[in-house]
């Protein structure tokens, strides 16, 4: 049993609101709780998440260890190895 007038008052149904929306209820020692974020529009639980690569850093690693590189290198590589192949061609004629 809990001890009279140490405890904040409990609100069994407080309202989470976010946007100026009723998302759902719970309780809290709050009437009203205020959120900017919630589980019905956060990116991760909607599915809307994007990752961004930000000053190429994933094209960085990839040329850094080896494992390919950036697509325009890749085709300014394969732009290349179709110049000179008509030259070895030639040249084995």
């Amino acid at each position: 049993m809990a001890k009279p007038d140490i405890h904040p008052t409990w609100y069994p149904d407080a309202k989470v609101i976010c946007n100026g929306e009723v998302v759902m209820t719970t309780g809290s020692t709050s009437p009203e709780l205020h959120v900017d974020v919630w589980s019905g529009n956060h990116p991760f639980y909607t599915g809307t998440q994007k990752i961004l690569d930000t000053e190429g850093r994933v094209d960085r690693f990839m040329r850094k260890y080896g494992m390919g590189g950036s697509p325009s290198a890749e085709k300014a590589a394969a732009a290349a190895a179709t110049e000179t192949a008509p030259e070895a061609a030639s040249a084995e004629a």
